[in-house]
Formats: C-alpha cells, sequence, structure tokens
C-alpha cells in the first residue's frame, strides 16, 4: 500500500475511518522551524465538519496530539508525528455492506485486492476521514512557506445545489481552484519529476478527485498557439509573462509566475436514493439503500485539503534547493 508521497520531505499517512485514531507522520522537515500549533488547529477546523450545510452529522474534535518531532514549538530534526482520535464512528452502520459494495465507492475494487480484510467500516484507509492528518501536515508546511515568501489560496469555483440535493436525497461535486505566489523560478524536473507530475500524484490521492489541470487546463485545446502562448516582458528586474494560461509551470519547472491548479471533486457516492448493486457472497444482484451519516456535498471541507496537499508538494520542491 502506497500510503505516503514525497521525496525531500516524506509525509507518512496512517489509520482508518472507525479506527481508535489516524494521523501523519513527517519526516525530513529542517530544523529550527516554529510551529504555532493554535493555527494548525485553525485551518484543520475548515475541514471538520459542521460549517456547511451539505455536511456530515458526524462529530470528529480533529484535535491532532504531537508525538514527537517538537521541542519548545520549534521542529528537531526528528520524525514529526501527529494522531487525531476517532470519537464518533459508528461501524454498525456498514456491518450490511460488507458484502455489498456501494456504486461510486473503491468497495468492490478494494476486495478484490485485499481479499475480503479491508476495514470497510467508513470505507477504512481510503475514506476521507484520512483527509484530516492531511491538513495537519499542509498546516505545518503552509508556515515554513510563508516564512520562505510562498502562500497559498483555495477557492470554489464551481459546485451544484447542495440544498436541492439533499431533499432528494442525493448529492452534488464541484471544482476548486488552488493558486501559490511567491514561488522562485527553477523548481521542478523534466520530464517525470515536473511540478505538474508531483501535484498530481499526490492531489489524486484526496479521496473524491477525479480531475486535476494547470493553467488554462482542457481549455487549451481549442485555443490557438497565439492564443495560448503567454509573451515575456521584464517588470522590476524580473522576467514575467503577460498572461499566465501556462499556470506557472512549463516543461515541469516554475516559471516564477502564480501557480494556478484545479481540481475536480465528485458527487459523495454515499445517497440516501435507492440503488442497485451485488452481492459478492450469492454473486447475485440487487437493492441497496445506504444509511449512516454522509456529506451531501465535499467541495467546501475539501477546499483546505487541496491547500494542505499543494503546500506539502512546493516545500518538498523547494528543499531540492535548500530555499
Amino acid at each position: 500500500m502506497s500510503s505516503f508521497f514525497g521525496e525531500n520531505i516524506r509525509f507518512s499517512v496512517f489509520g482508518q475511518s472507525h479506527s481508535e485514531g489516524i494521523g501523519v507522520v513527517i519526516d525530513g522537515l529542517p530544523a529550527g522551524e516554529r510551529v504555532d500549533t493554535q493555527r494548525i488547529a485553525g485551518f484543520m477546523a475548515r475541514r471538520a465538519p459542521g460549517r456547511n450545510p451539505g455536511d456530515t452529522p458526524r462529530r470528529e474534535a480533529d484535535e491532532a496530539r504531537v508525538l514527537s518531532g517538537l521541542l519548545d514549538g520549534l521542529t528537531c530534526g526528528a520524525p514529526l508525528c501527529a494522531v487525531i482520535e476517532n470519537t464518533d464512528a459508528r461501524s454498525g452502520d456498514y456491518e450490511k455492506l460488507r458484502h455489498v459494495p456501494r456504486p461510486g465507492h473503491a468497495d468492490y475494487a478494494l476486495q478484490e485486492k485485499f481479499h475480503g480484510f479491508q476495514d470497510v467500516r467508513g470505507g477504512g484507509h481510503s475514506s476521507g476521514r484520512l483527509t484530516a492528518p492531511l491538513c495537519f501536515a499542509g498546516a505545518v508546511c503552509i508556515q515554513i512557506l510563508e516564512r520562505r515568501g510562498v502562500t497559498l489560496r483555495a477557492t470554489i469555483t464551481k459546485m451544484g445545489d447542495v440544498e436541492e440535493a439533499r431533499r432528494r436525497g442525493d448529492s452534488v461535486g464541484g471544482v476548486i481552484e488552488c493558486v501559490a505566489e511567491g514561488l522562485p523560478a527553477g523548481l521542478g524536473a523534466p520530464m517525470f519529476g515536473g511540478v505538474e507530475n508531483r501535484l498530481a500524484a499526490a492531489l489524486f490521492g484526496i479521496p473524491a478527485v477525479r480531475g486535476v489541470e494547470f493553467g488554462a487546463g482542457f481549455r487549451v485545446a481549442s485555443l490557438l498557439g497565439s492564443e495560448n502562448n503567454d509573451e515575456y516582458y521584464i517588470e522590476n528586474g524580473h522576467v514575467r509573462t503577460k498572461t499566465n494560461r501556462h499556470g506557472g509551470v512549463l516543461g515541469g519547472v516554475t516559471t516564477g509566475m502564480p501557480l494556478v491548479l484545479r481540481v475536480a471533486i465528485k458527487p459523495t457516492p454515499s445517497i440516501a436514493l435507492a440503488q442497485r448493486s451485488v452481492d459478492l457472497r450469492t454473486m447475485e444482484e440487487t437493492g441497496l439503500v445506504i444509511g449512516g451519516r454522509h456529506d451531501a456535498c465535499i467541495v467546501p471541507r475539501a477546499v483546505p485539503v487541496v491547500e494542505a496537499v499543494t503546500a506539502c508538494v512546493i516545500l518538498d520542491l523547494m528543499m531540492e534547493g535548500r530555499l
């Protein structure tokens, strides 16, 4: 199982949706970096349920307990390990789903992969619950990046009608855009170590992400070369481009312009409407009505997750040159 990413800094996520806890180990952070745990808590609160109309009724405090890696508020060179307890799991809601895979979920694929030994409760290790430790890691990296002049922000650019979907027992998805400013030119490397390569690999680790694009993305397919090219000019002794359809990356390497990416988030697959599935014991078709507690839309809660993962990858890239 590949539950880690990063080359210079390694981010390893552990736990399951209904295990005793979840967490992350960050190995390779520069020593001597101050980490404000109150800022981390505030960042993680943006991901926690209960802030938006489409959120799940499940309530988790998402209080991260740091086990190692900090001394007097500073990184000390040891792996930084944080654990978040699961306190509001209802495992019984998933017992009947053990042999009936939910449409849109990874249940059947994981059944084939792990031969029935996987944790089906709440999606197990594939659950969106695992984005909480990602937010912890990202909140740490964001603080370090800010001291290097790099800032990030993510916003929702498209989302379905949550209330309408909730009333019908359905769900909606959306699109999140993330912009990183202050990046130096020259980060990344062609061909397969490019900025887009490494960001896309990590962003697709976020449950429910089904598409990633950079700059003008798929829109470039309908443009002429003269429309797509970003012309250069000099501003205060620095090379800039008049437009930024390339999204801050060319040839896998940053250009110094803002990094712009977008991710497509699918509708929450657990819906209240009756669906068709199969019983893996009898290999017969069957009906399925999913109970339990679920989000009608996870897009608002995914915004800080996209920021977090982007921050982790950018800091990892910057550590190659020790910037």
